[in-house]
């Protein structure tokens, strides 16, 4: 008995850490869209003339707001691959810290400053306070904390996530509407300042062992054990193409989900004519499919235990289903449920579920393969913003998000054909299929 309360006692101790977490994804869910949901009011307060749609002042100025979001994929890019090994030396709770403080600061300064270059460097920080401190310790401390089931841990990180991808571009027409679109802005710092607040509260398991095992070597013993007994279930060693391969999927999936969330919205408008709140209901409709899959794969992972590898070669199959949908079928009802369905299985979790997939055919530290992973993620988070305003000022805003959605497409089509590889290589080094 007291071993049971004492296990119970433990977990609400840690429960802080989770809710930490999920609170600092909530904020990012929005970070991760307040410059394409806010497009055109960030061109204007940076100096564009954006009174006529067909102008090139006007294409400039949504260029512009495409390099701002370029900017976070490279501040995602650069930092994320370090920021695994400096969250296992020095603890999650200083990096969650950091990162939150990071948003506070960026957050105040894209909502004051006219000035391009300034709100550049801005995004840039966001995109390092994300990935090279939110992601580097956020993703371990949520599995290191519900240890039962640290991939449903980690798929509840995309449930907060697409929970303000869902509410927040509604909310951005509201506040449009009633002209005062600054609370977009707003609202996302004053959820940094209780991110702050909570990392500063919350106890972490690994610092909390770090701590423990100072002065010994039993805490890095015991994660030894663990890569170590990860390796022995293994028939043959997985080749280096493989491991390239898994790491290599979080490129193509950032780029399809990266995509699909930043140019949904300029999608229905300039392609397939809907309204304003069409549009944005559209990007609300994929977020409302992502969170819905979250809670479906959450459930098959935890309960009926499903190999993270099936998960992704269905997401990859689906995916490609539903992005033909959206390209080549332009009826409204049609585009809502393909939308729906790319939600659903591009964006519920296959990010997330994708790095279970690393850790099982390369085992090695939490903090260095999440880095890993994540650089190949940032890699995409710049790519496709730089694409897009390349395609922006030679095409048009029409012909490029119609251009950057077969892009998508292909994409997909990679993801399956790596996915049905890794199903034929996992058969070979664990002896057993992944289906």
């Amino acid at each position: 008995m007291p071993d049971g309360r004492d296990e119970k006692m433990k977990a609400k101790k840690y429960l802080w850490s989770i809710i930490c977490v999920y609170m600092c994804y909530l904020t990012h869910g929005i970070q991760a869209i307040i410059l394409s949901q806010n497009n055109i009011n960030f061109a204007k307060q940076w100096g564009f003339d954006m009174g006529t749609p067909d102008s090139s002042a006007y294409a400039a100025g949504l260029a512009a707001v495409s390099s701002a979001v370029a900017a976070v994929g490279l501040g995602k890019f650069i930092s994320v691959w370090i920021g695994g090994e400096v969250s296992d030396r020095v603890g999650r709770k200083k990096m969650m810290i950091a990162g939150a403080a990071l948003y506070v600061v960026c957050f105040a300064g894209l909502m004051t400053t006219g000035n391009q270059t300034i709100a550049l460097v801005c995004a840039f920080i966001t995109g390092v306070a994300t990935s090279g401190f939110w992601d580097a310790a956020g993703y371990p401390a949520v599995q290191e904390a519900y240890p039962a089931a640290p991939g449903a841990a980690l798929i509840g990180i995309k449930f907060f996530v697409s929970l303000s991808g869902m509410v927040y571009p509604l909310f951005v027409v509201k506040m449009a509407d009633a002209g005062n679109w600054k609370m977009n802005v707003i609202l996302p710092l004053v959820m940094s300042v209780v991110c702050v607040v909570l990392a500063v509260i919350a106890p972490f398991v690994y610092d909390d062992q770090k701590k423990a095992a100072s002065g010994s070597e039993k805490g890095q013993d015991a994660v030894a054990a663990e890569i170590q007994a990860a390796k022995d279930r293994m028939l043959v060693k997985p080749s280096m193409f493989v491991k390239f391969l898994v790491m290599f999927y979080s490129f193509l999936c950032m780029a399809i989900m990266y995509g699909a969330q930043q140019y949904t919205k300029a999608f229905g408008l300039s392609v397939c004519g809907l309204t304003e709140m069409q549009s944005a209901g559209m990007t609300s409709i994929y977020t409302v499919g992502s969170i819905l899959a979250v809670l479906f794969w959450a459930f098959m992972m935890a309960k009926l235990k499903w190999n993270p590898l099936k998960i992704v070669l269905i997401d990859s199959i689906m995916t490609a289903v539903a992005l033909a949908g959206v390209l080549f079928i332009h009826q409204v009802a049609i585009i809502y449920v393909a939308i729906a369905l790319l939600g659903f299985f591009a964006a519920g979790g296959a990010l997330q579920t994708g790095l279970g997939v690393v850790q099982m055919f390369n085992p090695g530290p939490k903090g260095r393969n999440t880095g890993i992973y994540y650089t190949f993620m940032g890699a995409a988070s710049y790519t496709i913003p730089v694409v897009a305003g390349q395609l922006t000022k030679a095409s048009g805003e029409s012909s490029a998000v119609y251009t950057l959605m077969v892009m998508l497409l292909v994409f997909a089509g990679l993801a399956i054909a790596s996915s049905l590889f890794l199903v034929t290589q996992h058969k070979k080094i664990f002896g057993e299929s992944a289906l």
